[in-house]
């Protein structure tokens, strides 16, 4: 009998063969688990149409963003459109980072199910991630972006040539958020550290378990290594520089290529203009001082890793159970005899600060906010990755992942209740916004003189003295970026852009040029601050609208 091909089979045959023969159990409840648990957790943010400051000017934007670099970006937030749909770009970033969960998997080689589940909780639940749903209008683009990161790494330990699709992989994530580069270099150590640990001569690929006999469906790339012994591993690991080399040429090649066809120069916002002399123009001992000092100071008191006891714990015990597999796996198969296992760890050890914060080395001077701090989930789902790999039933590795199963769970409850306090907040802002513009516009249309199309000259500060702070959320959301603070309105075009979108009146607001010449003028400073009564006036035909502190 002939055996049937794929090409005959009907669509549901095909994927029923698919599910049987090609994905793992460990994908499906990773994929499952991390959308799950992303849609329970922002579920706030996807039902409503909360606009944070940036998002008022891009209800709908072409993302053409190729003066900041990302060139693909365009073409990733393509299948969402371009118009500003939150339901429908959350629900697309979540499945995008759902199938990052599932690579993540496999790439980690995790097999217990309890941290396949806690290891998606924990990438869809980190703070980052609701701060990129801050920016709803980009979300969808830039969790493929992080997708791409994490298949960067995956194809090139899976096959022996992967480094080149890797490569590709991650030009297009950098040509998407560059945000996401850290990303892949820390999975880059993790899978060298996992390369350095396999057994000289025996594969550790990614059918393989620890303690168990299954059945052998090692990839090619780690059974060429184990083959090679010391210099096989070491040849490999040479993979993951060639994927980052041919990744970062390539997006900044296509870069240059864009930018002549288009005419553009990259735009000096967050120092992107000098991405290619890097800290080359700074002193070098001082950016690398000052990435170290920013990675303790971010993880130990930027108040997002860890907030509370309960939270502070749970990062203790989640090391103590990684420190504690790690030096029972040491002492039962003879590792510390292995130098290249060794030199990887001190070096890994030594050189995770400069991973982590590589981009203050690219960019020495960039606002470096939570949405570009994502890869500190890595280190807490690398602690859940190591632990839930399949190592037997010793009783030590039982303890041990019964204390990161309870540690990794307060985190991701921990992080969950920190997002929908900061989701709370950002519905709190836009309401105090709603109403301070439609008084604002109340009082602009019965200002004698006034007439539709008048030009309007003014700023964005919403005063603090007639409008004092109302945020009670800073004890949790200091740090995250979007999500914090009392008002959408930092610039004129914020007024502009609230109004016309929430409010249905277009109002001509002049560009901030417009206030050059008035700003420090006494006659500008003897005004109120709205809404005092002298807070709006017309001069030489154009209305001045002071809404911020200035004073003598």
């Amino acid at each position: 009998m002939d055996t049937e091909t794929e090409e005959d089979m009907a669509p549901e045959e095909l994927f029923g063969k698919w599910n049987r023969d090609i994905i793992k159990k460990e994908w499906k409840i990773a994929f499952f688990s991390a959308f799950l648990i992303g849609m329970m957790i922002h579920m706030p943010v996807l039902l409503s149409d909360i606009p944070n400051h940036d998002g008022l000017d891009s209800m709908y934007f072409d993302q053409n963003m190729i003066t900041s670099g990302r060139w693909f970006l365009m073409a990733a937030c393509g299948f969402s459109s371009f118009y500003t749909i939150p339901w429908l770009i959350g629900v697309l970033g979540l499945l995008f980072l759902s199938l990052a969960a599932a690579a993540l998997t496999e790439l980690l080689e995790i097999r217990r199910t309890w941290a396949v589940v806690l290891t998606g909780g924990l990438l869809v639940s980190f703070p980052a991630l609701a701060s990129t749903f801050a920016y709803v209008f980009t979300m969808d683009g830039y969790m493929l972006a992080l997708l791409l990161a994490v298949l960067a790494v995956l194809f090139t330990k899976k096959y022996p040539k992967g480094f080149l699709p890797g490569g590709i992989c991650l030009a297009f994530s950098m040509g998407t958020y560059q945000a996401y580069l850290p990303f892949a270099m820390i999975l880059s150590v993790y899978a060298l550290l996992m390369l350095a640990a396999s057994p000289e001569g025996a594969s550790t690929g990614s059918g393989q378990r620890e303690g168990g006999s299954v059945k052998n469906t090692h990839s090619s790339l780690t059974a060429c290594a184990a083959g090679g012994g010391m210099f096989g591993k070491l040849k490999k690991s040479l993979h993951y520089l060639y994927m980052g080399v041919i990744g970062v040429a390539l997006y900044y090649g296509i870069l240059q290529v864009l930018l002549k066809i288009q005419g553009k120069e990259l735009a000096s916002y967050q120092g992107i203009n000098d991405m290619a002399s890097g800290a080359a123009g700074s002193d070098l001992f001082s950016v690398i001082k000052g990435m170290y000092y920013d990675f303790f100071a971010f993880s130990l008191k930027g108040n997002i890793v860890f907030q509370d006891m309960f939270s502070a714990v749970a990062c203790v015990v989640l090391l103590l159970a990684a420190l504690g597999t790690g030096f029972y796996c040491m002492g039962s198969r003879k590792r510390w005899k292995n130098p290249f296992f060794f030199a990887i760890i001190i070096l890994a050890v030594a050189f995770f600060p400069m991973l982590t914060n590589v981009i203050l080395l690219i960019s020495p001077h960039v606002n470096y906010h939570l949405l570009m701090r994502y890869q500190w989930v890595l280190f807490l789902i690398g602690m859940v990755a190591f632990v839930g790999r399949d190592r037997g039933k010793a009783k030590v590795i039982m303890w041990a992942e019964w204390a990161a199963l309870a540690a990794a769970f307060v985190l991701v409850f921990h992080y969950a209740v920190v997002d929908n306090i900061a989701y709370s907040n950002l519905q709190k802002r836009y309401e105090k916004t709603y109403a301070y513009c439609i008084r604002l516009l109340d009082r602009i249309e019965q200002t004698e003189g006034y007439y539709p199309g008048i030009p309007i000259a003014m700023i964005g500060w919403v005063s603090d003295v007639q409008y004092p702070d109302t945020d009670i959320s800073l004890k949790v959301t200091s740090n995250m970026i979007g999500l914090n603070g009392d008002s959408l309105l930092y610039t004129g075009d914020n007024y502009r852009e609230f109004i016309r979108h929430y409010l249905g009146a277009s109002l001509n607001i002049q560009p901030a040029e417009a206030m050059a010449e008035v700003y420090y003028s006494e006659e500008y400073k003897a005004m109120d601050s709205f809404p005092g009564e002298n807070s709006i006036r017309i001069i030489d035909g154009v209305m001045y609208i002071k809404t911020e502190n200035l004073s003598q």
